[in-house]
């Protein structure tokens, strides 16, 4: 396809399935109505010049053999619909013009003889209408006017083509949804997928090809479930195997004298055991979907983590609410208002907490901060695992690389999102969005 088409062409493959379908089913039904048309008009033409050639050398016969005085009297009888006899030179023009005047002139011509001296001219082009001039053998002059007319319209032809219209747009549509209905569905199972397996499964029946990539996509879930639960299971045994010989370490480290090595080893160990928790919290992370959901009510939910912040003498504030109640997983989101207002602290020395519905009824809460804040292109890879800011997520800050991570990774097994945005005027915005 190349880029003009492409920039016609609509986005959606709904839109171009009801573009190509329609187009082409009405182009074919065009065609065979121009067909069936020009058939129809061949046939009626030949008739026409058929009748036309016999009705002619009979009527031309019978004014040939009147006596001139009952002549007039025929003339009414003798006219048909589409050409008419007038007594008389009739009137001058040029040589016939179109084809068809020469063909009928031809027919008329062989149809009465030699002996009528027939001969035409063209009057007027729009209408066509040419004369046919004869010679009756008594002398007199005879003139036949053709009107060639086109060949009329039934009045219900309008309807009958709306009405094939009409349902030439609902078998497209038709023919449409059925073929695009199972991407949708393959659209929201993938968009539901979560690291537990616990997104919907997709039927595996209906067509051939839907069924085939209904199986794909549930082996596909299953194997992405199981890799994720065995690397998982790899970090979390290793961070609890660690933490035996670290706690080893710590101990003998403790027991030696009182040294400037001694203090800086136990603080690695520290770290050691730090980062261990951490990897362990993350393993644990992406089994938040295990809680079971209760409805709470989340402005008390928020306005009592604020205040036991508040009650240790941290700076954190309140600000908005909400009505109503929300089905959520009270442990897995106080661990994740937790981390963003402990990181908050942590790098700004204050949490601004917020928190409203938005018009679609999603219940969103914001953790806010002044803090040095984080670049626009590295707010999406601090969520990922381990990954740390040079200028402000260091070891000598005590950052691991896993809190946004973790919290990242709960949002995402109870159904939730966790989004980062800068904050205008500087500083860090943490907002989680619950269905």
């Amino acid at each position: 396809m190349n880029a003009a088409l492409a920039r016609w062409m609509p986005k959606s493959i709904a839109s171009r399935l009801y573009l190509i379908i329609f187009a082409g089913l009405l182009l074919a039904h065009g065609m065979s109505f121009g067909l069936l048309f020009f058939e129809r008009y061949q046939s009626a033409k030949t008739v026409m010049l058929n009748t036309l050639e016999h009705d002619v050398g009979t009527s031309v016969a019978i004014l040939d053999r009147l006596p001139a005085a009952e002549r007039p009297a025929w003339l009414g009888r003798l006219q048909r619909d589409n050409y008419r006899y007038i007594l008389g030179p009739g009137q001058g023009g040029t040589d016939p013009i179109s084809e068809r005047a020469r063909v009928v002139t031809g027919l008329i011509q062989r149809e009465v003889g030699p002996s009528f001296a027939v001969r035409a001219n063209t009057v007027a082009m729009g209408p066509e209408r040419y004369q046919v001039h004869l010679t009756l053998h008594d002398g007199a002059p005879l003139a036949i006017e053709v009107t060639p007319r086109v060949m009329p319209l039934a009045d219900w032809l309008p309807f009958v083509f709306i009405l094939q219209m009409i349902v030439l747009v609902v078998i497209t549509w038709l023919a449409v949804r059925l073929a695009t209905r199972p991407l949708a569905r393959l659209a929201r199972a993938a968009e539901s997928i979560t690291p537990t397996n616990e997104g919907p499964r997709m039927a595996e029946d209906g067509p051939t090809e839907v069924a085939q990539a209904a199986v794909a996509f549930n082996a596909m879930q299953d194997r992405i479930a199981l890799y994720v639960k065995e690397r998982l299971q790899i970090l979390a045994a290793i961070s609890h195997d660690l933490q035996t010989p670290i706690t080893r370490m710590r101990l003998r480290a403790e027991a030696l004298d009182d040294s400037q090595e001694r203090g800086k080893l136990l603080q690695d160990l520290h770290e050691m055991e730090h980062l261990v928790r951490e990897g362990v919290a993350y393993a644990r992370s992406a089994h938040g979907a295990t809680e079971t959901p209760r409805k709470i009510d989340p402005a008390a939910f928020v306005e009592s983590l604020v205040f036991d912040y508040q009650d240790t003498g941290k700076a954190v504030s309140l600000s908005g609410s909400v009505d109503g109640t929300a089905i959520v997983r009270p442990q897995a989101l106080r661990r994740v208002l937790g981390n963003l207002i402990d990181n908050a602290l942590k790098y700004a020395g204050t949490a601004e907490v917020g928190m409203a519905r938005t018009a679609a009824g999603t219940l969103c809460i914001e953790v806010a901060d002044r803090g040095p804040g984080i670049p626009d292109d590295e707010l999406g890879r601090v969520l990922e695992p381990f990954y740390r800011l040079e200028n402000s997520r260091n070891r000598d800050t005590g950052g691991t690389g896993l809190g946004l991570a973790i919290a990242a990774q709960l949002m995402l097994s109870i159904g939730g999102r966790l989004t980062l945005a800068a904050r205008p005027g500087g500083g860090l915005i943490a907002r989680v969005e619950l269905p």
